[in-house]
């Protein structure tokens, strides 16, 4: 134990090393990428329509949070965050002081609720990006819909010890850590948002655009083969409800066969196949000739044609047939399909006509949902109270940090990327193809780099570089949280709330060391679970699994059972959300308490901002248990399961405050 002590961290960050730590757990650059897809599912198919308006409520909710903070770690600049803040603020007070431990341990007991399970969300977050990108690295050996569990899995073990060990060697390292990674990933941010504006701008209505077919950009219409089976047999489509389909005619006639209806059979793109190239096999020298002029090779989208009145193709000067071009569509007739009620074709929302659709609410359920989901990318503006001990002047430099953050990251990134990745939307690539994309901005990155550069390489390449940004701040942002997480557990193991070996820091390294390998544990195990199901909860059927080998050998079910599975992603979501939602009422709470009859009170800072932020909050909480039953498309399985697993947390909480309180002899409520 030489090496382990109780004394606290050295004080050495300033206003911009606190600022750069609270930016990094926001990291707008890696949210972009990793919640696109989930905001996209969730409360699909017409939710995603008020994404930016969704964000702006979320952002007042964390300014009015973020302001209670900063205000309270004015009082109380120590280690411990809100959990610090509780004890003082009730001790500070002649008529609630005996229930300050009661406070205070709740506070940092519902802190973790949030700070254990974020960690492990963004470690899960981080391996679904890594399989998304083992498919571009490796094609032939990992699939294009289907991340593999398994690689995922051991990514979860490595990722959570890689920065378990950064957090481990000091803070220190890790503001230099994050501030490197807050530039770069900036910058690559601002010139993809710039390049998907202006992909829209230089593509109007009507338009030659690209589109994505099994991962590769074209910018033609793509022929159409039959689903098969594993007995190799056609697949009946069904609707979105499940039931089955039937062919019809072009007048929407059921067609009968023996008087029995024809079934409509699934449908899915023709890729270019080793024998459509191979003159001894395709007897179509029109079909091969074209195919070999376009340089088409093996495992490319295969062409439609486009053809006359008789059926037949048209040709170009040199005799070959002409490809259909793809068109893009931003009317409105395109921009919402489906009917409203109608289970078997529900209304669905696919990309926005203009920019103001964009900042629209379209429907106000569908900002709250937004609004809640926004949250995860908000949080973090707090961590940096934390770090009152390491902080040089902690009572002016922790507030600046906590408002400076929120306003460049929230105000400023977030609302002009999500602005740009909304606005980009096409009927080339809809709202329904980001949700069910493993990485919709990765997609979106193929296909406006595609078209800045001229090639698919040059597209991919493109994409692959903003993915290099995405990890880098996706460590940053996984440190962060966990840097502020192991330092909650360091404040409540030093005051024996928690086992007092928590409370223990590292000779050497300053760093709360046992707190953070716990937590890397917890990391690797929440990661896992985060990667399980989180294809869960689609509209409508995946593609038939094409790879068949060791990475496939299990952990993946029916493309029909990810329509009624739950989302394991979004489920883990709700319960970090439903954690924050808890932290941050009870912070407004506490800064109402804190400046109660303080010399320092002022109306709106301390009254009418924590209220407005305690409402808010309370109102997103409800929000989850009444929504799936009043919003369409919102689904009960995930909040309700996220629900019970906080109401378990909560349970287990009380049991053991008296337990461990009856241990150590502590009285529960305190004497003056």
């Amino acid at each position: 134990m030489a090496n382990e002590n109780k004394t606290t961290p050295k004080a050495t960050l300033g206003v911009t090393g606190l600022t750069i730590n609270a930016m990094a757990l926001i990291a707008p650059g890696a949210f972009l990428w990793l919640t696109f897809q989930e905001q996209s599912l969730y409360g699909a198919p017409m939710a995603g329509s008020a994404m930016w308006l969704g964000l702006v409520v979320a952002l007042l909710l964390c300014f009015a949070t973020a302001i209670s903070y900063a205000e309270l770690s004015k009082l109380y600049p120590g280690a411990g965050s809100a959990y610090y803040y509780a004890e003082q603020a009730f001790l500070s007070k002649n008529n609630v002081y005996r229930f300050a431990r009661v406070a205070k341990f709740f506070t940092g007991w519902a802190s973790h609720l949030y700070y254990w399970m974020y960690p492990g969300l963004m470690v899960g977050v981080t391996a679904i990006l890594a399989g998304y990108l083992a498919n571009q690295f490796w094609p032939d050996t990992f699939s294009a819909t289907y991340n593999s569990p398994l690689f995922m899995w051991i990514f979860c073990v490595a990722f959570s010890l890689l920065v378990g060990y950064i957090a481990y060697r000091g803070v220190t390292g890790s503001t230099a850590v994050n501030m490197a990674i807050n530039f770069i990933q900036i910058t690559a941010l601002v010139i993809f948002a710039i390049m998907a504006i202006a992909y829209r701008a230089n593509h109007p209505d009507g338009s030659v655009g690209l589109h994505l077919s099994n991962g590769t950009p074209v910018s033609y219409s793509v022929a159409q083969t039959d689903v098969l089976d594993d007995a190799n047999k056609p697949v009946q489509d069904t609707w979105a409800d499940g039931s089955l389909k039937f062919a019809q005619d072009a007048n929407g006639n059921p067609l009968t066969k023996d008087g029995k209806p024809v079934p409509a059979i699934k449908q899915q793109d023709r890729q270019v196949v080793a024998d459509d190239l191979d003159p001894a096999k395709n007897t179509d020298a029109l079909a091969l000739g074209t195919l070999k002029a376009m340089g088409l090779g093996a495992g490319d989208p295969y062409p439609a044609f486009q053809t006359d009145d008789a059926g037949k193709p048209k040709l170009d000067k040199d005799g070959h047939a002409i490809p259909d071009p793809f068109v893009l569509s931003y009317k409105a007739a395109d921009a919402v399909s489906g009917t409203p009620g109608d289970a078997k074709n529900p209304e669905t929302f696919n990309f926005h006509t203009s920019a103001a659709s964009v900042v629209s609410p379209h429907q106000s359920s569908y900002v709250f949902i937004q609004a809640c989901i926004a949250i995860l990318l908000l949080v973090g503006f707090e961590s940096v109270t934390s770090m009152g001990e390491e902080a040089i002047n902690p009572k002016k430099d922790i507030a600046r940090a906590v408002l400076t953050s929120l306003v460049i990251q929230g105000a400023i990134c977030y609302l002009f990327e999500y602005f740009a990745a909304n606005y980009f939307l096409n009927s080339g690539y809809t709202m329904s193809s980001a949700g069910a994309s493993g990485a919709p901005l990765g997609d979106m990155m193929v296909l406006v780099g595609t078209w800045a550069f001229g090639s698919y390489a040059a597209g991919r390449s493109f994409m692959l570089v903003q993915a290099a940004t995405v990890f880098l701040a996706l460590i940053g942002t996984t440190l962060a949280c966990m840097n502020t997480g192991a330092r909650v557990t360091y404040a409540m193991g030093r005051d024996d709330e928690v086992p007092s070996h928590f409370g223990l820091i590292h000779g050497r390294n300053l760093s709360p060391h046992r707190a953070i390998w716990t937590l890397v544990g917890l990391s690797m195990v929440v990661g896992i679970a985060t990667t399980v199901l989180y294809l869960g909860g689609q509209s409508s059927d995946l593609a038939a699994l094409d790879k068949n080998n060791f990475w496939y050998g299990f952990g993946l079910f029916s493309p029909h059972a990810y329509t009624w599975l739950p989302n394991s992603l979004i489920i883990v979501t709700l319960i970090s959300n439903f954690g924050t939602f808890m932290l941050y009422m009870t912070t407004n709470i506490l800064a109402i308490v804190a400046f109660r009859e303080h010399h320092m009170f002022n109306g709106f800072k301390h009254l009418v901002v924590p209220i407005f932020g305690l409402v808010a909050n309370l109102a997103c909480m409800l929000f989850y248990l009444v929504g799936p039953f009043s919003v369409a498309g919102m689904s009960w399985h995930e909040p309700y399961i996220a629900l019970g697993f906080a109401a378990i947390w909560g349970l287990y909480g009380v049991y053991y405050f008296n337990s461990r309180s009856t241990k150590l002899g502590k009285s529960v409520l305190v004497a003056r």
